[in-house]
C-alpha cells in the first residue's frame, strides 16, 4: 500500500507541507509507504476546456502535470492540503485540480482513500471551505472520503499559520493532521482484509 501527500502551496517548505509531512509520518508509523509531493516547485498549466482528454484519454498539455496524475493512480490514498486563499485553494491546487479529468475517464481514482488539510491565517480562516473543495475534488472522482480520527474527529487537518514554521507550534493543526494520517491508514488496513 501507498500513500502519496500533496502540497498545494507555492512555498516548498511552508505549513501546508510541515502538516501534510505530519499526516503522512503518522501513515508511515501503520506501516504504509509514503510519498510527499510540492506543487512549489513544479511546472502547471490550466485546463483550456479543449476536451481532448475525454476524447483520447491524454491531455495535450506538456507540463509536470502527467507525472503527478500517475502518482495519483498508482497510490492506495491521497492526502491533499492547501493553504488558504480567499475561502479556498491555491491556484497551483486548482489547476491540478481541473487537469485530473483525465483520470474521470473510467473512473481511475476510484475507491482510493482521501484526506485534506487546510491552513489558514487564524483558527476560523477559511480552513473548511478549503477542506470541502478538496472533499469535492475526491467525491467527483468517485473516491473514499475521510476525516481527521478521534479523538478530533472533524473533517482532516486544521491548521493555523501565516509565517513558513507557525504551525511548528499549533498543537491542533499537528494533532488533527495526525490523526487525518491514522484514519487514511485504518481505512486502508481495512480494505485490504
Amino acid at each position: 500500500m501507498k500513500v502519496i501527500g500533496i502540497s498545494g502551496s507555492p512555498r516548498p517548505e511552508g505549513n501546508t507541507t510541515l502538516l501534510v509531512r505530519e499526516a503522512l509520518n503518522a501513515v508511515a508509523e501503520e506501516g504504509i509507504e509514503t510519498e510527499f509531493i510540492s506543487l512549489a516547485d513544479k511546472e502547471l498549466n490550466p485546463c483550456i476546456g479543449c476536451n481532448v482528454c475525454v476524447e483520447t484519454g491524454s491531455c495535450q498539455i506538456v507540463d509536470d502535470v502527467d507525472e503527478i496524475l500517475e502518482k495519483m493512480k498508482e497510490a492506495d490514498g491521497i492526502i491533499i492540503g492547501s493553504p488558504v486563499y480567499f475561502g479556498g485553494v491555491t491556484a497551483q491546487l486548482k489547476m491540478l485540480m481541473d487537469r485530473s479529468r483525465v483520470l474521470r475517464r473510467g473512473f481511475q481514482l476510484k475507491n482510493k482513500v482521501g484526506g485534506a488539510i487546510a491552513v489558514g491565517a487564524a483558527r476560523n480562516g477559511g480552513q473548511e471551505t478549503t477542506i470541502q473543495q478538496i472533499h469535492n475534488f475526491f467525491l467527483i472522482h468517485s473516491m473514499i472520503v475521510v476525516g481527521d480520527s478521534d479523538p478530533s474527529a472533524h473533517y482532516g487537518g486544521t491548521g493555523v499559520g501565516g509565517a513558513p514554521g507557525d504551525c511548528k507550534n499549533d498543537k491542533i493543526g499537528l494533532e488533527t493532521s495526525r490523526n487525518l494520517g491514522k484514519k487514511i491508514a485504518e481505512v486502508l488496513k481495512l480494505m485490504k482484509k
